[in-house]
């Protein structure tokens, strides 16, 4: 068949698309972002109701002192997440009208700054002007956001998207450590509760050691250690506390 490739041709390899999609780089972070939001959540709820249980096998303190550090934890997380991300939407906004007005009062200047941003990336100087030349009759603030500043006007993060997305992801880690000391007798309680932490500990690990392209294996015994560590710690605590009479 003429369309078939001669004997001995080696088959050309099909390659996965690359994510060149707008925005892809911020979705990215976003998804990193929740993992280790979730990251935190399985850690700080775990190292609450482990300790409380040291003190205490009371099913009814553990589910207070459970919803109570998840509440909490989710809350400061998606505080702090929305003040954080206000205060850099808020300084890019800043920035834009700051470029916005050098535009408008001096554009040629403008113009050789752009020029020159292309130059310096190793463009020939000819070819780095009729870039700029071509690029500011095209979107002059867009060319310049994007060249000196790598603020894209269109695509600025929502401080209640980020603080939703913080409280989601808390919410959803701190339920494994909470479910599972909340359902399983008082015998098997701690066994199945580290058992669950720890899996999840590894799977967080794995998944933002993949997404940041880092070897997964040393990420994921980092991550499940040092969670470990965190519930050793707050047990022994509540076995002190619960050893001195004060629950």
């Amino acid at each position: 068949m003429s369309g078939s490739p001669p004997a001995g041709a080696v088959p050309p390899r099909h390659r996965m698309p690359e994510p060149h999609r707008p925005g892809f780089g911020d979705r990215l972070n976003w998804l990193r972002a929740g993992v280790l939001g979730a990251n935190d959540g399985i850690v700080s709820t775990a190292g609450l109701v482990v300790g409380v249980a040291g003190a205490t096998t009371d099913r009814g303190t553990l589910l207070a002192a459970g919803i109570a550090g998840l509440m909490a934890g989710a809350l400061s997380m998606a505080v702090g997440e929305y003040v954080s991300v206000s205060t850099q939407r808020d300084t890019e906004r800043a920035l834009i009208e700051l470029e916005r007005r050098e535009l408008r009062e001096d554009p040629e200047a403008e113009l050789d700054e752009l020029a020159a941003i292309y130059a310096e990336k190793g463009i020939s100087p000819d070819l780095a002007r009729r870039v700029a030349v071509d690029l500011t009759a095209r979107d002059a603030l867009g060319a310049h956001l994007d060249a000196e500043l790598g603020i894209d006007p269109g695509n600025l993060t929502s401080p209640v998207q980020a603080g939703t997305a913080s409280f989601v992801a808390f919410v959803c880690g701190a339920l494994v450590p909470l479910l599972a000391i909340l359902v399983t007798p008082a015998g098997g309680r701690l066994a199945v509760t580290l058992v669950a932490v720890l899996v999840g500990l590894a799977i967080t690990g794995s998944v933002s050691a993949r997404l940041g392209g880092a070897a997964q294996r040393p990420a994921l015994i980092r991550n499940v250690a040092g969670g470990a560590c965190v519930m050793a710690i707050t047990y022994g605590v509540g076995l002190l506390v619960g050893a001195s009479g004060a629950i």
